[in-house]
């Protein structure tokens, strides 16, 4: 059993997601589970936090206890280890692409491109489009408004301008009657 501090290092650590398809706390209304990489019953540490990976139920779930036996077996990506582009690639349909063998064998072994997992990743690109989006019209209403600001203060002067001139050429009507 792990102390609370290492449970809660392991979550913090992970940004309370799952550290291989990405779903977060929130998302699935929760605390995930703790995986140990490498299994216990395989010699895996037990408390280790470099062996210790934070998933959601499912990807816990598919992955099991599963461990390499042999030479010819293939292992998982390890997401303390590796960064997730030097196997899988993420498409804009939300499915998940990959690029190593043991890339191929993670989506395949934890179901990464499962429906649900898909329907997340696009409802993640849409949210961070619309952020995008919204940062970009906030800019533009920012924008608009320091040009409306930088109007106001030019007809200020214009008005200043005109008054002046007015007042000069009030002055000069006059001398042209008086001379």
């Amino acid at each position: 059993m792990l102390s609370p501090e290492i449970r809660l290092h392991v979550r913090q650590r992970a940004h309370f997601a799952c550290e291989y398809c990405g779903v977060t706390e929130i998302d699935s209304a929760g605390e995930l589970t703790i995986d140990h990489y490498q299994p216990p019953r395989h010699g895996g540490s037990i408390d280790d936090l470099q062996n210790l990976i934070y998933c959601c139920s499912r990807c816990n779930q598919y992955k099991s206890d599963y461990w390499p036996l042999y030479p010819t077996d293939l292992s998982l990506w390890n997401p303390r280890n590796e960064q997730r582009d030097q196997h899988i690639l993420a498409l804009a349909d939300g499915t998940l692409y990959p690029i190593t063998a043991k890339g191929a064998f993670t989506i395949r072994r934890l179901r990464l491109n499962r429906p649900p997992l898909i329907a997340y990743r696009l409802n993640a690109i849409r949210h961070r489009e619309e952020t995008s989006l919204l940062e970009e019209l906030r800019l533009l209403i920012k924008l608009q408004e320091d040009a409306q600001q930088q109007h106001a203060s030019l007809l200020r002067e214009q008005q200043t301008l005109l008054e002046q001139q007015r007042a000069l050429l009030t002055i000069l009507l006059k001398l042209l009657r008086e001379s």
